[in-house]
């Protein structure tokens, strides 16, 4: 395997290339999805890879999608590159690990985003109105700390360099229409819950995350990564003390170094330290390896 930051492969068409995942058309219905080392934060992406990122979101992602496959569909086809098509076994080394064929979906046009503590901008959305994305909240929660349920607070989807905005539950279905938001929102907050359960047993707590859905022959799938450093935020459970933020597993930690620099969260970032590369790489491994109990393959 190889550090990843852009792929150039000119077997297939170049269907998007977002803030992590470069995406390819191998069929009409079926995509290349390959997880690079590139980091975004504040929806900016850093101009430095963390080393073998794009290997824990995509292995993270299958680990969760083989759990949950009986609870929900999803839009995986294949993950292991000796069964891609012969025209990509030249780039055999670079995909691995990082890469999948999937199904093309009907994007939901909303980020599935469930809370289960509160932080990040729903904590300060609450410090300002004592509610979290239309729902009203008690007084008196401290920072970090457990809701009584987990919420469900859809957003936007952002485009690369612009932010996700918090929307209503009402807007969502305006968004999505009503049928598909109130499933998505169903299946997501079972998925949390499910998931929580499981991580708090390996000693961590899924503070949030956000999922991705989309419609394939009629049926709504789980889409995109799951449950990755990238979209949650993983915090050590022995560490835990509400009223103040926490140490994570995540990205955070890199969103808090930024918060340091003069910088208005806008391109261009500043340049990251190797010191900050390589925190944030033991980060995203030590989250792998908690999660599935298993050592990164590289």
């Amino acid at each position: 395997m190889q550090t990843v930051t852009t792929t150039h492969l000119t077997e297939y068409p170049l269907v998007a290339r977002g803030k992590v995942r470069d995406i390819y058309a191998v069929s009409p219905d079926t995509l290349l999805m390959v997880s690079t080392d590139r980091m975004s934060a504040f929806d900016v992406v850093m101009n430095e890879p963390i080393p073998f990122k794009g290997v824990v979101l995509n292995l993270i992602s299958l680990f969760w999608l083989n759990r949950f496959s009986g609870l929900v569909k999803n839009h995986l086809l294949e993950s292991d590159v000796r069964h891609f098509p012969k025209k990509l076994r030249a780039h055999a080394d670079m995909l691995e690990g990082r890469s999948i064929l999937a199904r093309k979906a009907a994007t939901l046009p909303v980020e599935c985003i469930v809370r289960g503590n509160l932080t990040g901008s729903g904590w300060k959305d609450y410090l300002a109105a004592g509610m979290v994305c239309g729902h009203k909240l008690p007084a008196g929660l401290l920072e970090s700390q457990a809701l009584p349920e987990p919420l469900f607070t859809p957003s936007t989807k952002a485009e690369i360099g612009t932010h996700d905005e918090n929307i209503t539950r009402e807007e969502g279905m305006r968004l999505a229409g009503r049928d598909a938001f109130l499933q998505a929102e169903k299946l997501s907050l079972e998925i949390f819950r499910a998931a929580a359960r499981y991580a708090a047993e390996r000693g961590i707590i899924i503070a949030d995350t956000k999922f991705e859905f989309g419609f394939i022959d009629g049926d709504l799938r789980l889409i995109d990564e799951v449950l990755t450093p990238d979209s949650s935020r993983f915090w050590p459970a022995e560490r835990f003390t509400p009223g103040r933020a926490q140490p994570s597993f995540d990205k955070q930690y890199l969103r808090d170094w930024l918060e340091t620099r003069d910088w208005d969260k806008s391109p261009p970032p500043p340049a990251l330290p190797d010191e900050v590369v390589e925190e944030s790489a033991r980060k995203y491994r030590e989250a792998y390896t908690l999660l599935t109990g298993e050592e990164l393959p590289v």
